[in-house]
């Protein structure tokens, strides 16, 4: 094989390698995405639920009236 095929081979695999880490990096930010828009949610719903907990907590627990 000769020094120039060599090297050919060599460019066209880092131009490979330079496409897969590319992509690779795109995943990992739409992933962060989803993970970050997935934590807020999950606050808001933890919220709701403590929400909903504390509204239920306040509601007296006397007997009815015919007691």
């Amino acid at each position: 094989m000769s020094v120039e095929a060599r090297i050919a081979e060599l460019e066209m695999r880092q131009a490979f390698q330079d496409d897969t880490i590319q992509a690779l990096n795109d995943v990992i930010v739409e992933q962060q995405r989803l993970l970050t828009r997935m934590e807020t949610q999950l606050e808001l719903l933890a919220q709701r639920q403590a929400d909903l907990h504390n509204q239920f907590d306040e509601t007296p627990n006397d007997p009815p009236p015919h007691y």
